[in-house]
């Protein structure tokens, strides 16, 4: 599987920056999901540090750039975090850092995949106007992975914002057609497009409640699939 992990998560309740607190207990359920046999691939967002739609000042590919080595900050907690635990973690960045990553190989990734190391994407492509929605979209397809998890703050793909609109009603199941047809925002165009082009189906569910990564694993019904 690859997971992707909103950046704003690790910021907990402080709505910046990063929560080691927070970190550490997504790294327990990353490393139950390992010990399941699963082969883990984790993509992380950097919304935590920055936002390119509210960097007025900045231009718009500076901005993704940042976005880019916020991502690199919150991989290297996360490796962390996960090492802390025993659970062995290769980190590759789109990015050349060498002194703190890898550079992402493809082959390389599939090689520590196959020798049971999550594999930790940071970074993103490595090229601004692209979301890291649309990194772990890619990243799916480049290792063929089975499933493609959006690990979120809301429980599910909605009808409308659940937030603004109290009859907004939430998909069990919706398909890669309809949620680009009404302009979901859960993911952008790019990511549902691509793992509709690579029949990658797409778990949208919320990371916040503790446990719930394991039991998307195990085919429990939560939050929202979206297939063909």
């Amino acid at each position: 599987m690859v997971i992707k992990l909103s950046g704003e998560a690790f910021a907990g309740s402080n709505g910046f920056g990063i929560d080691p607190d927070v970190v550490h207990r997504i790294a327990a359920e990353l490393k139950e999901c390992m010990e399941l046999g699963v082969e883990c691939g984790i993509v992380v967002g950097g919304g935590n540090f920055i936002r390119a739609r509210a960097t007025h000042h900045i231009e718009r590919t500076t901005a993704d750039y940042m976005g880019m080595l916020g991502s690199v900050l919150n991989s290297l907690a996360l490796q962390a975090a996960m090492e802390e635990l025993g659970a062995p973690t290769r980190l590759l960045s789109a990015i050349e850092i060498r002194e703190v990553a890898e550079p992402y190989i493809r082959r390389r990734a599939l090689r520590h995949l196959e020798k049971g190391r999550v594999v930790i994407f940071a970074a993103g492509t490595g090229s601004p106007y692209f979301s890291t929605d649309t990194t772990a979209a890619l990243r799916a397809s480049e290792i063929g992975a089975e499933v493609l998890l959006k690990a979120t703050k809301v429980d599910g793909v909605y009808t409308a914002d659940p937030k603004k609109d109290p009859q907004a009603r939430k998909y069990e199941s919706i398909t890669y057609a309809e949620a680009l047809s009404k302009r979901l925002k859960v993911m952008d165009s790019t990511a549902f497009s691509m793992c509709m082009d690579n029949h990658i189906p797409i778990i949208v569910f919320n990371l916040f409640k503790r446990g719930n990564i394991k039991r998307v694993l195990f085919g429990e019904p939560i939050g929202t699939l979206v297939s063909e």
